[in-house]
């Protein structure tokens, strides 16, 4: 940079004070300041003490010559003790040389290149300037005069510092005024090398005197405006900056500065007629901007004084001409066409009508026609017409905006114009801009206008078209322009004029206006997609005076501040804000209950969304809208508020959101809608505002959240200080906060919460789902007494339950299930049977929380047996569909099916043993009722695998090996529980159950997926269903009975049935009577404790319409006369008057069956004797060569042992004992099972009697019965099961339980060692004669029992070696090895490894002996 002195400042730092010189030694230097020549000298001085002086002489002549005194400047202002003595004048003298000499220093610094160099000396004289503005301002003066060839850099930088002095002084001397202005007027119209940039400095200055006498420089401007010549560009700059500028004028001065310009332009109006001046102004317009994203001053205010002198023409024909001639020049540029369509507006204000046509006239025109549609240049210079169409919507715009007190009855032409370039011009981000930018002053013109509501505007529906269309095509990845926000703003203007929107078009617009402002991305993304622009955007700031500038581009100060860069989160912030204000103009138009739900009905699904940023979005917008209503009396108070609930239940959930902001926005505005719903509830009693929830701004020490008990110690926030809810679950009962909401709600409304909440349990988002269940819980434990549609509830629950994956969430859920049972049982059962067919695990869970509590469980229950008892035969119409009447079958499947599960269930487990008595009855009806279902198909043999049932028996075992659960046994008129208080549920008394078959079996009938036909393909369709647990109905009727005697602890019962294999019986119709004969029997052998309550509940089922009831019910009843329980409920007599009844039932089998009743030996005790005579001769027919014979004679002495029930065979017990013994190991299959058969009637028969001999005959029976249970023939392995269980009750074996699992279901090796282990460990006393009964079955010819007569030894041998190499022989070893080498050959790995084992040992112990 090219300085005025040669010689280089001795600085160290850019800090304008005088450098010192390291080293000891003289340092001269001469300058000018003040007038004066200045000698500074620095002598090498202490660091402690330093002495200043200076010497100023009063300037008599600016330009005379002055003598120059030597001084010392010291730059440190300590004083030292000389300098102290001096005198007060000649301190102040000094001071004020030594800032002179110090801001002469700094002024001829600013020639240095350093920008912060630079920057730091116009703060430091700014600084000295603040304090005595002075002495610096003549500091700079005199500077200007004494140095007049100072180069133009250095002065365009002494202008900057002089226009910062000045703006920073307080006041101004009118002498300084004159001095400055002059050298402004001076310097402003100079031609330099920096061209404008220069001007505008020196214009700067003359803005800066404008601050404290704006007067003079106007005078002046005018003065120069007026001459007739066309003004120079700094003037126009000067008056641009003075006009846009708010910050150089207060209030009262820009009204006189605008009042003077109006003058100006009026008087201006004579220059239009002058050729030359006109063509200059064209040109002043036309000529191009250096940056043509931005205008300079002087262009802008051009623009603008043309516009007012138009305005302020009379002549039409001028203003169309003039107006003409602007519009044919370039229309490429944006700020072109701003300030074209600016001078247009401005000229509108008085000529209107011309204004239109002379637009009309150039839109009609051929570059207009070119511009639309796809403009394809021909020639560089078309392109000056390619945005001529944005021109003229940017002067449709502001013709409406500066003629707003007229334009009324323009405003639909104007509209349609708008409408058209939208739809007809090659759109871009220009046009579009244009566009928005001019439909925004026309709705802001028609803001102003009072008149405008009597006006109903026909093309407002289609510029909300236009801008519906508009917002969505805005690009959803990014926000770089203000559209969204603009197009919003409009809108809620446009809403407040005729004619209203319709609701349809309302709703596309409200859907669009959402989803384009709240579906945009996060912040971070919309930063990253910020606008580019075509020339960098500016990073300075604006300065407050106009311009001025640190640095030498010369277009620094010409950039507008609209133009600066916006951040994303503001552009965002301005957009969110509009959106608030368009729904809020929604509501003040139409302010009724009916429009706010509209609104928030859009709004539902944003405050649902999977994105957290945007449900933060919406839950702000909501919060926004009902602010806005509990601040306002909008809403008329009379009229109540509609479907808050799922609006509160929208906000619980967002409360437990893991955004903070989105909690602290749904906890604000639960509390505006709180005192909305306050204030609209009470029916404009009062329009004082309600307070707010007590709690509403709480949270609890411990994070507890906003659906907590309450319980905790709250603390009390301030809306700023607020502590949100940490995260967690929320706590079983609702907090304050939503009891105080909750009361203000309808019944409809609460049912609008508790949907809104199931809902939520569909939902993907963990918070969303753990939030609802909370909320569903707090809502019924509160108000679920009150429910009404409690069945469509429960069955949303079961659907949404299936996805819910969070445990606590799921238990939640559930638990309200168990609240509503509570109130709700009948229905929530007739509602789970829908879904109960197949009976999934979700289902389970349902059933299980519905009986949770007691009193729920026994009349859930009750209402199973009810459904269960509706048993309709399904006819065959003439279209082979059935009625829907007549599906109520499939209801009573669908009961059967959820016993089955429920009979497990710990919740159930009361409930099921008190009710034994009525569903052992229930279910064997129930069977009965399958095999009619199944009737036309043909028997089939139980399928059933031997360990079919283990599951269940084994969990029956965990709970009691020793059958001790007995229900309490009720007298006659006892009757259960739940029908105590009552009607049972299938009666007339109680519909529920009648009235619902039809609508419930349909239902089922979906859940099956198949038609129902005529009841062959009916049954097999529901046997193959995967509901049934692929079972079969009959199969699954059966597995509840099993489940019933296996979970209310009759196991023995269960075991002497499966022992006896009683559930092939139940396969068909057939034998029905007999399995259920036999079930009877077994209640009796066992001598069951519920036999007295099973006979109370029969007796009036005797009576019954149904045939398969009165059949049941009289095989027990037969069976049950051998036991002596029966007599305490019903005496003999009784007994007897019952059957003679019977024998006059409509049904054949009742009659034989009571018939067979009556001949019992309870009401004959003679035939005891008579019985028993006869067993002797049946005995010895045992020993008759044919085996039908003989196996028919065993199976008499059983019926004779049965037939005489307590009485017993007395001493003929051990002949019977002894000759059934004889025949276990007989050649004929079908005599050893009837044998080992009749031993285990024997021992039955025998228990609870003096056994005497009979117990060695046991014991004695036990191997045989062990060995044969590896024989052959399956009829023999069951007899001898049945049998060796039977023989191990009577003699007390310990582990019963276990010994049956193990006998019915177990057939390995660790089975059979158990087994061993039982008989051993039990019989340690015939140990000898168990060893000797295996070693004999070593002969045996069943391979089988050979086999297991081994394994048994080598137990034995395992076990008790000693004892058995005491008792076999050498005969008996080499029998052994022949044996086990024989056994190497097995196939079964198992095997082949024992003998192998045993064959050494026995070597061993025979190599011993020897």
């Amino acid at each position: 940079m090219d300085r005025q002195h040669s010689e280089k400042p001795h600085t160290s730092t850019p800090t304008g004070r005088l450098g010192r010189e390291k080293e000891p030694g003289v340092m001269f230097q001469s300058f000018k300041a003040g007038g004066r020549t200045w000698s500074s000298i620095s002598f090498p001085i202490s660091e402690s003490v330093r002495t200043q002086a200076s010497t100023k002489v009063p300037q008599a002549s600016a330009h005379r010559n002055r003598q120059t005194h030597p001084t010392t400047i010291v730059l440190c202002k300590s004083w030292s003790s000389q300098a102290a003595l001096e005198p007060r004048e000649h301190t102040t003298v000094m001071e004020e040389a030594y800032n002179s000499a110090i801001c002469f220093k700094m002024l001829r610094d600013l020639t240095d290149s350093d920008p912060l160099h630079l920057k730091h000396i116009t703060k430091k004289i700014k600084s000295m300037a603040r304090g005595a503005p002075n002495p610096v301002l003549e500091t700079i003066h005199e500077y200007f005069v004494d140095n007049p060839e100072i180069s133009v850099k250095h002065k365009f930088r002494l202008f900057h510092v002089l226009e910062t002095v000045i703006s920073s002084s307080n006041a101004l001397d009118e002498s300084w005024e004159k001095t400055f202005m002059q050298l402004a007027l001076e310097n402003m119209t100079k031609s330099t090398e920096l061209e404008e940039a220069y001007q505008d400095a020196a214009s700067n200055v003359l803005l800066a005197i404008c601050r404290h006498s704006w007067q003079g420089v106007a005078r002046h401007l005018e003065t120069e405006l007026l001459k007739g010549v066309f003004p120079h560009r700094s003037l126009l700059y000067v008056m641009g900056i003075l006009s846009s500028n708010d910050e150089l004028l207060k209030e009262g001065d820009k009204a006189c500065w605008e009042e003077q310009l109006a003058k100006m332009a009026i008087k201006s109006v004579q220059f239009l007629d002058r050729e030359a001046w006109s063509k200059d102004l064209l040109e002043a317009l036309t000529k191009p901007d250096r940056t043509h994203q931005e205008q300079p001053p002087e262009k802008a205010f051009l623009f603008i004084f043309y516009g007012l002198v138009l305005q302020a023409e009379e002549s039409g024909t001028t203003v169309r001409t003039h107006l003409r001639s602007l519009l044919e020049t370039s229309h490429q540029w944006p700020k072109q066409r701003e300030g074209m369509a600016l001078t247009v507006g401005l000229a509108a204000a008085r000529h209107l009508d011309h204004v239109w046509a002379v637009l009309e006239q150039f839109g009609r025109s051929t570059p207009i026609k070119w511009s639309l549609h796809s403009f394809s240049p021909k020639h560089p210079e078309d392109l000056r017409w390619k945005w001529a169409s944005s021109t003229l919507l940017l002067a449709y715009g502001q013709m409406a905006d500066k003629a707003s007190a007229h334009v009324l009855p323009w405003v639909d032409s104007t509209l349609s114009r708008l409408v058209f370039y939208f739809h007809y011009s090659t759109w871009d981000e220009t046009l579009k801009q244009s566009f928005l930018t001019a439909a925004l002053m026309l709705v802001r013109a028609l803001g102003r206008n009072a008149g405008a509501q009597s006006y109903e505007f026909s093309q407002v529906p289609e510029l909300l078209e236009c801008l519906t269309l508009l917002m969505e095509k805005e690009p959803q990845d990014s926000l770089c322009t203000s559209a969204r926000q603009q197009s919003l703003q409009i809108i809620s203007s446009l809403c407040k004029l005729r004619p209203p929107l319709d609701l349809e078009r309302k709703s596309r617009l409200l859907s669009i206006s959402l989803h384009s402002v709240l579906s945009l991305p996060l912040m971070e993304v919309l930063e990253k997609h910020t606008c580019l622009f075509l020339e960098p955007p500016n990073i300075q700031v604006w300065p407050a005076s106009g311009g001025h500038s640190a640095s030498l581009h010369p277009t620094w100060a010409r950039r507008p501040p609209d133009l600066l860069h916006v951040p994303a989160q503001t552009l965002y912030n301005q957009t969110s804000e509009a959106l608030d204000q368009m729904l809020q103009s929604f509501i003040v138009q139409n302010p009724t209950a009916d429009e706010l739900h509209f609104l928030l009905s859009h709004l539902y699904v944003w405050l649902a969304s999977e994105k957290a940023h945007e449900r933060q979005r919406a839950v702000h917008l909501c919060m926004s809208l009902l602010k806005f209503l509990s601040h306002s009396l909008y809403l008329d108070p009379k009229e109540d508020l509609k479907r808050m609930g799922q609006l509160v239940g929208m906000l619980g959930i967002l409360c437990q959101d893991p955004d903070k902001a989105t909690q602290g926005s749904s906890l604000e505005t639960v509390g505006h809608l709180y005192q909305l719903l306050m204030r609209q509830r009470a029916g404009g009693a009062s329009q004082v505002r309600a307070p707010a929830p007590k709690h509403l701004s709480q949270a609890s020490e411990d994070g507890a959240p906003f659906w907590s008990s309450g319980d905790q110690k709250a603390i009390r926030y301030s809306p700023q200080e607020m502590e949100l809810p940490k995260e967690g679950t929320f706590q079983p009962s609702s907090s304050q906060v939503f009891k105080e909401v909750m009361k203000q709600l309808t019944m409809a409304e609460l049912a609008d919460l508790i949907w809104t909440a199931v809902n939520g349990l569909g939902s993907s988002s963990p918070f969303r789902v753990q939030a609802a269940a909370d909320m569903l819980l707090a809502v019924i434990q509160e108000h679920g007494a009150r429910l009404e549609t409690v069945a469509n509830l429960s069955r949303a629950i079961h659907l949404q339950l299936c996805s819910v994956r969070i445990p606590q969430a799921k238990q939640n859920a559930l638990q309200a299930i168990t609240l509503l049972a509570r109130n709700h049982t009948p229905e929530l059962v007739a509602a789970f049977l829908d879904f109960s067919i197949p009976l999934d695990s979700h289902t389970s869970l349902l059933w299980k929380a519905l009986g949770a509590e007691q009193p729920s469980s026994h009349l859930a229950l009750a209402m199973l047996l009810a459904w269960l008892q509706e048993r309709p035969l399904p006819t065959r119409p003439s279209d082979s569909r059935p009625q829907p009447k007549e599906k109520g079958h499939l209801l009573s499947m669908a009961a059967m099916n959820v016993l089955h599960e429920l009979l497990f269930a710990r919740e159930f487990e009361k409930a099921t043993r008190e009710a034994f008595p009525e569903l052992l009855l229930v279910l064997l009806t129930q069977m009965h009722y399958v095999l009619e279902l199944t009737l036309p198909e043909e028997p089939q043999p139980s399928q059933e695998a031997p360990g079919a049932a283990m599951p269940r028996a084994q969990r029956s075992g965990l709970r009691d090996q020793g059958g001790a659960w007995a229900a309490p046994v009720p007298d006659q008129h006892t009757t259960w529980p739940c029908f105590r208080s009552g009607t049972p549920p299938s009666s007339p008394g109680q519909p529920a159950v009648d009235t619902a078959i039809a609508s419930r079996g349909t239902t089922l009938q979906m859940c099956l997926e198949r038609p129902l036909g005529p009841p062959p393909q009916e049954c097999s369709a529901l046997q193959q269903h995967p509901g049934v647990l692929g079972l079969g109905l009959t199969g699954l009727a059966l597995e509840a009975l099993k489940s019933l005697l296996s979970s209310t602890g009759h196991w023995q019962d269960l075991a002497l049935l499966e022992l006896q294999g009683t559930w092939e019986l139940f396969a068909t119709i057939h034998t029905y009577p007999q399995g259920v004969g036999l079930l009877a029997r077994a209640l009796v052998q066992n001598r069951c404790g519920q036999v007295k309550a099973v006979t109370t509940q029969l007796l009036p089922r005797l009576q019954r319409q149904e045939e398969r009831e009165r059949k049941a019910a009289v095989v027990i009843l037969t069976e049950f006369l051998y036991s002596p329980a029966l007599l305490e409920v019903l005496p003999k007599e009784a007994a007897l008057t019952v059957l003679a009844q019977s024998l006059r039932d409509p049904c054949a089998e009742v009659r034989v069956l009571s018939l067979q009743g009556l001949g019992n030996i309870l009401f004959h005790p003679e035939k005891g004797s008579l019985l028993r005579s006869q067993l002797p001769p049946f005995l010895d027919g045992f020993f008759q060569s044919s085996e039908p014979v003989v196996v028919r004679l065993m199976g008499t002495v059983s019926d004779v042992l049965h037939h005489l029930g307590t009485h017993g065979p007395g001493a003929q017990s051990l002949a019977i004992a002894t000759n059934a013994r004889a025949f276990f190991d007989d050649e004929r299959d079908r005599i050893r099972a009837a044998a080992m058969a009749l031993f285990g009637d024997l021992v039955a028969a025998m228990a609870g009697r003096a056994l005497s001999g009979l117990r060695t005959q046991v014991h004695q029976s036990m191997v045989p019965l062990l060995l044969h249970l590896k024989d052959s023939c399956p009829a023999v392995v069951t007899q001898a099961k049945l049998t060796f269980y039977r023989c191990s009750v009577l003699l007390r074996w310990r582990l019963r339980h276990t010994l049956f699992c193990a006998l019915a279901w177990e057939s390995g090796l660790s089975a059979h060692h158990f087994l061993w282990t039982c008989l051993m460990s039990h019989s340690q006393e015939e140990f000898s004669i168990h060893l000797a009964q295996a070693l004999s079955y070593l002969h045996s010819g069943h391979h089988h029992i050979k086999t297991w007569a081994v394994l048994f030894i080598d137990y034995t041998i395992c076990y008790h070696p000693r004892a058995v190499s005491q008792m076999v022989n050498d005969t008996d070893t080499k029998l052994l090895l022949y044996t086990f080498e024989d056994l190497k050959n097995d196939p079964e790995p198992g095997i082949r490894e024992f003998a192998t084992r045993q064959s050494s040992f026995l070597g061993e112990v025979a190599a011993r002996r020897q």
